[in-house]
Order: C-alpha cells, then sequence, then structure tokens
C-alpha cells in the first residue's frame, strides 16, 4: 500500500469513530495517527532485526504520545486508540484489523515466559477506557471489553466481558458493527449481585421479624403456664 493510500485510510479510520473531529488537517494532530505512522516503521525495522534504530523509533513516539507500542508487535489495518495517554502494546501482542482502544488499556504478559507472552485480539475488537488484557490468549472477534475490566483467560467471539476478573456477560452472533462504540451500556454483573444480595437482606430480615413474634408468642404462653400452675400449686 503506498503512503498516500495508507494516510487517507487512517485519517477515514480515525473520523469514522470519533465524532469530535471536524476537519481532516485535525487527524495530523492526533497521538493515535502519529503513534501509528511511527510504529509502521518501527515495525519495518524490527523484521529488519534493526532492534536498537527499532526501539529508538518507538519511544521516542511514546515520549510524545504517551502511547507506548513495542515494535515487534503485529497489528492489522483499521487500528484506532483514542485519546490513548497510558495505552501499552507488548511485543508479541497480535491486532487484527479495525480494532478500537481507549484510554489506559494494556495489552501485557504476565511474567518473564518465553515465547508468545501478550494477547491476541482478533478483528472488530473494541477495548474500553482501563481495561487490562494480560497474558497470551485471544479475543475472539467482535468483542467488547467493558471500561477497568482485568481479562485474564481466552473470550469467544460476539462477547461482552466486564470486571475484575473479567465475565463474560453476553454472548451471540450479532456482530457488532465498527460505528458502535458504546462503553456505557454494557451489562454490570456487580450491580445485578448487590441488587440479589439486597433482596435476600429484606427477605431475610423479614423472616427474622416473624420468628423473634413467634418466639415472643411461644415465651408468653410459657409465662401464662407456669403462672397457672403456680395459682394451681397455691389453691392445693
Amino acid at each position: 500500500m503506498g503512503l498516500v493510500k495508507y494516510i487517507r485510510e487512517e485519517i477515514q479510520v480515525i473520523r469514522e469513530r470519533d465524532p469530535a473531529i471536524k476537519s481532516n488537517w485535525e487527524v495530523f494532530l492526533y497521538p493515535s495517527f502519529k503513534v501509528i505512522l511511527s510504529y509502521r516503521v518501527a515495525h519495518r525495522l524490527y523484521r529488519k532485526k534493526h532492534y536498537f534504530l527499532a526501539r529508538w523509533v518507538s519511544q521516542r513516539a511514546a515520549r510524545k504520545t504517551g502511547i507506548e507500542i513495542h515494535p515487534g508487535a503485529r497489528i492489522g489495518r483499521g487500528l484506532f486508540i483514542d485519546h490513548g495517554t497510558g495505552v501499552i502494546i507488548g511485543e508479541t501482542t497480535i491486532i487484527g484489523n479495525n480494532v478500537t482502544l481507549y484510554q489506559g488499556v494494556t495489552l501485557g504478559g504476565t511474567g518473564k515466559e518465553k515465547g508468545k507472552r501478550h494477547p491476541t485480539l482478533k478483528d472488530n475488537v473494541m477495548v474500553s477506557a482501563g481495561a487490562k488484557i494480560l497474558g497470551s490468549f485471544t479475543i475472539g472477534e467482535n468483542s467488547k471489553i467493558g471500561a477497568g475490566a482485568v481479562v485474564l483467560k481466552e473470550v469467544p467471539p460476539n462477547c461482552t466481558v466486564v470486571g475484575v476478573p473479567g465475565r463474560i456477560v453476553k454472548m451471540g452472533d450479532q456482530k457488532i458493527p465498527r460505528e458502535d462504540m458504546d462503553q456505557v451500556h454494557l451489562p454490570d454483573p456487580v450491580s445485578n449481585d448487590i441488587r440479589e444480595l439486597q433482596k435476600d437482606n429484606i427477605r431475610l430480615k423479614k423472616e427474622l421479624r416473624e420468628l423473634e413474634k413467634h418466639m415472643k408468642c411461644m415465651k408468653d404462653n410459657t409465662i401464662e403456664m407456669e403462672d397457672d400452675k403456680e395459682e394451681q400449686h397455691e389453691a392445693v
């Protein structure tokens, strides 16, 4: 792909996914645009085993944009990093086409293991702000990772994951379109669990009050029976 064609495609990707853009010229100011161009240069150097130069290009871009992409990562077309501050993409990460990452996302490893140690994100995945995906596993096509989630195991295609640790709360064959950038209206299993606990708490309190009433009645009956026995004994 020619440089001009590639730049036009990147401009289209950013304008499509960020409603704040008012003109093509603004795209040239975006950290996402700058870091992706630098990554392409660094990755080419990395593949040619010019490791120092590759890291120099990538670290220079990280200082300027706040987005750190290891030059060894493999990234497809149409990656969009919204805002981007604090985004980290590890060396063995593989990212498919039309993936969207928000600020504070980490695609990292879990230790000093050798070989493939970072996640693979398939096409059309969206990772919301502050989410962490740690380890060598795959996030399936068209999946959403909720804000602040910590994902530690594989996610099938067409799923929604939220929570710490990440839990699949929605699964289906409905494709998530590229225009669907909703980070807010996701299922909340923690809130659901809290509501269930509140219901159980109300039920237990009601049962406890009924039990207290029952115990009080039994106590009153016992006292009356003892009084009757005492009266009978005095009469005798």
